[in-house]
């Protein structure tokens, strides 16, 4: 069973900082989970939210401010903001990368720089995983790549979520954790999809979960599985 770094090590470090992703790689997580937004220069960054309002000592869309503008600022007024390239420097293939698609126009680029990595840098696709609650990014990266894997995001609906796997040839679930019980998880295992719930922090959910025995879980705190 896979221990996903939630936005890093965000249990003990900055969320979607490099000192966070750094601390997982040092925690032995199997992966790591991130977000992805787009300056207005078009560049890939990994941020959570579509504002620098609630993480940095800035405010306003991030969508809004080139790269060079969103480097000024800082997370927890010490952290840049990284880009998606740093984060793959950094993690070198060391681990599993889930890349979550929080802004839709980043899908082109993503495809693109995961394809670049592949080409010349000798990654392979199946050292990412690309989800999204963005239904038509995951579409659209599908029928751009169908080599690059995908997970399907969802917190209401695990039918739909594993009828549309089956339509874009996902690899795996990411359901809230709290839609899952042993026969729905053997459910979705039985249409050769992986099972990685979000955001299992509490101990006594990390052990129920375990029981279900799911592919993967992620978490703010991968030492507590």
């Amino acid at each position: 069973m896979l221990k996903i770094a939630h936005r890093g090590a965000k249990g003990y470090k900055p969320e979607n900082t490099l000192a966070a992703f750094t601390t997982a790689l040092d925690m032995k997580a199997d992966g790591i989970e991130l977000d992805i937004q787009l300056s207005t220069d078009g560049v890939l960054v990994v941020f959570h939210d579509e504002t620098l309002d609630r993480l940095t000592n800035g405010t306003g869309l991030v969508s809004s401010f080139s790269l060079q503008e969103l480097k000024t600022y800082r997370i927890a007024n010490e952290h840049p903001i990284p880009t998606l390239k740093e984060v793959l420097e950094l993690v070198n293939q060391k681990c599993l990368l889930n890349i979550e698609i929080k802004n839709s126009a980043a899908t082109a680029l993503l495809i693109s720089l995961i394809e670049e990595f592949v080409t010349t840098k000798n990654w392979k696709y199946d050292s990412f995983i690309i989800s999204s609650f963005d239904w038509n990014a995951l579409q659209q990266i599908h029928n751009s790549n169908p080599k690059i894997p995908i997970g399907i995001l969802t917190e209401t609906n695990l039918d739909l979520a594993i009828s549309f796997a089956n339509n874009i040839s996902a690899k795996a679930i990411h359901p809230h954790f709290t839609l899952l019980n042993p026969a729905n998880t053997k459910k979705i295992q039985d249409h050769n999809l992986l099972v990685f719930p979000w955001t299992v922090n509490e101990q006594e959910d990390l052990d129920r979960l375990k029981t279900y025995n799911v592919n993967g879980i992620i978490t703010d705190f991968t030492d507590r599985i």
